[in-house]
């Protein structure tokens, strides 16, 4: 799973942009299966992806067009996607978008993320370890109607406010 550490991010987006490079050769936001936030109100900047769960809110997919990879990647076919949006509507932090006709999620790019490599912060980091798998359960609730920029946005908030807390903790 990819994790990111928010006390190190610094917003700078390289994780996106290698990431959408890797799988198109473009450099566009809006294909790429991280996405980079900037909550400038808070003074937090982070990475929103697939964290490969442990709920797997995603695989209800009426078509099974979503399995699990070998490496707990969450693998969609295309072809037997029918676009209905049910994973993305599913996803509690917005980690499945649907851009052009096309569902983006975080497939680990083969077990080389681009995105840990081109993190020069080390705010990013692959674990494969399964045990590890996050539970996101907290956000399925609060998130059920948000679209997935204000699933992002909510999940990446409610980290960078737990990550003040321990810097204001630490400090005192």
């Amino acid at each position: 799973m990819i994790r990111v550490d928010i006390s190190k991010c610094t917003g700078c987006k390289r994780c996106e942009a290698a990431c959408a490079f890797f799988r198109s050769g473009r450099i566009n936001s809006h294909i790429s299966r991280i996405k980079a936030l900037n909550l400038y109100e808070i003074g937090i900047d982070g990475a929103v992806v697939c964290n490969q769960c442990k709920e797997r809110y995603c695989d209800c997919c009426p078509e099974n067009a979503i399995t699990t990879g070998s490496l707990g990647e969450v693998v969609i076919s295309q072809t037997l996607c029918t676009l209905c949006g049910i994973c993305k509507k599913a996803c509690p932090i917005g980690a499945i978008e649907i851009f052009n006709d096309f569902v983006y999620v975080c497939d680990l790019c083969g077990g080389r993320p681009r995105c840990v490599e081109a993190c020069k912060e080390g705010a990013i980091t692959h674990d494969v370890e399964e045990a590890l798998r996050p539970s996101l359960s907290a956000f399925r609730k609060e998130t059920k109607k948000m679209n997935p920029s204000q699933k992002q946005y909510f999940y990446l908030k409610k980290l960078g406010l737990e990550e003040r807390k321990r810097w204001r903790k630490n400090r005192a």
